[in-house]
């Protein structure tokens, strides 16, 4: 009798995403593609002349704090759902709301500034349009951020987020953190191209 050993080979680990996150990526990605169509339009338009100078809101900055802070609470948020402390949960998702909401109402304070400074929407000048679509863009996206902040809140509250389920709260740091980078990667191409 031969001795025949079986060979099966192991298939190859596939790499896997679960399936909201991936749609959450693809959202991601069409939003990149669309700042990157804005800011590509706003440096031609640029170059074409007829072209407003004028100072940013002094808001844009304080807002870039804004940001960045809310950016981590809503990391300790996530790190507090790695370690089950479901209460640090709600109170960094509900304080990242909080400064998500602040961040908008700067956004408001920055288009009575530009109003002030005698900027506009529509115009003879296609700088102050722009102005108004980044950050106009920008906090319509913020304002789905903060729904999602929500949602997630109120997963946390029915205790669906811990430690063995983090895909939403995941999911939610992600879109957070990626409309951080946005936030900064706008105000500094408006700081420096204006």
């Amino acid at each position: 009798m031969v001795n025949q050993e079986l060979h099966i080979e192991n298939p190859k680990p596939t790499l896997s995403m679960h399936p909201q996150k991936f749609a959450l990526w693809l959202f991601i990605v069409s939003i990149v593609m669309l700042f990157a169509a804005l800011t590509s339009a706003y440096i031609v338009k640029q170059a074409d002349g007829n072209w407003l100078s004028f100072q940013l809101p002094g808001i844009f900055a304080i807002n870039t704090v804004i940001i960045a802070l809310s950016s981590l609470t809503m990391h300790l948020a996530y790190l507090a759902a790695k370690r089950d402390d479901l209460s640090r949960i709600r109170w960094m998702l509900l304080i990242t709301v909080v400064l998500g909401l602040l961040f908008l109402v700067g956004q408001y304070i920055s288009w009575a500034e530009l109003v002030a400074g005698d900027v506009y929407f529509v115009s003879n000048y296609a700088s102050g349009s722009f102005i108004y679509i980044f950050t106009g863009l920008h906090a319509v996206h913020l304002i789905s951020g903060i729904v999602f902040l929500f949602i997630t809140f109120w997963s946390s509250v029915r205790l669906n987020i811990h430690s063995k389920n983090m895909v939403r709260i995941e999911m939610c740091m992600t879109y957070w953190h990626f409309l951080g980078g946005l936030w900064l990667y706008l105000y500094l191409f408006l700081l420096f191209n204006l």
